[in-house]
């Protein structure tokens, strides 16, 4: 390795330290502290050698790592956007490609080609990898809210539909994940922790 290729590295090193100050909506497990996207990205990446034995079709657990540690970078430039947002999209914006391409291109050529595909292929979310990888990103903030009392869905008043419309993806990457995730929010109904617009019951 030329000494060139390691002092860019060291330079996106530094950079994405950044990360750890991006405070997201969700707060940690039974917590009022908001957790930071760095926290996030390595809670995914235990998730993801934890429950890698639920994904619908075998996945290369690496790559699934590199998509769940990469895909949440671009915030450093972009900011994150709360799922629920009614005004901003959650999806791939041409505002975190630029972003892609700039924290990523201060690696040497190579990775910063081989990241930023990377992270494309998990926005695209059609390989098996990111299917899984998007699942867990999913699921963790899930599993988040209804540890502490709904979290975001009771702080903006956001409705089971909308939760489940979002959420239901988990399913494309493990019907088993899904299968837990949809019992706990029809549990979070019972509980009057999630409501439903219309009001009706969790059994309906």
């Amino acid at each position: 390795m030329q000494n060139s290729d390691l002092i860019q590295q060291v330079n996106f090193i530094k950079e994405i330290d950044k990360l750890k100050y991006i405070q997201r909506r969700t707060k940690l497990f039974n917590s009022d502290r908001h957790e930071n996207d760095a926290e996030h990205s390595w809670h995914l990446a235990m998730m993801t050698i934890v429950l890698a034995g639920h994904a619908n079709k075998p996945v290369d657990v690496l790559k699934v790592l590199k998509m769940v540690l990469i895909h949440d970078i671009v915030e450093i430039d972009a900011g994150d956007t709360f799922i629920y947002d009614t005004t901003k999209s959650h999806d791939n914006t041409a505002e975190e490609l630029l972003a892609a391409e700039r924290i990523f291109g201060l690696l040497p050529a190579q990775q910063a080609e081989e990241f930023i595909g990377i992270w494309k292929e998990f926005e695209e979310g059609v390989s098996e990898e990111a299917k899984f990888a998007r699942s867990m990103d999913r699921f963790e903030p899930l599993l988040q809210n209804a540890s502490n009392n709904g979290g975001t869905w009771q702080e903006f008043d956001v409705p089971y539909e909308k939760v489940h419309a979002k959420k239901k993806v988990i399913a494309n990457g493990s019907t088993a994940l899904w299968s837990y995730a949809d019992n706990l929010l029809n549990e979070s109904v019972e509980k009057g922790i999630l409501k439903k617009s219309d009001g009706a019951s969790a059994s309906q």
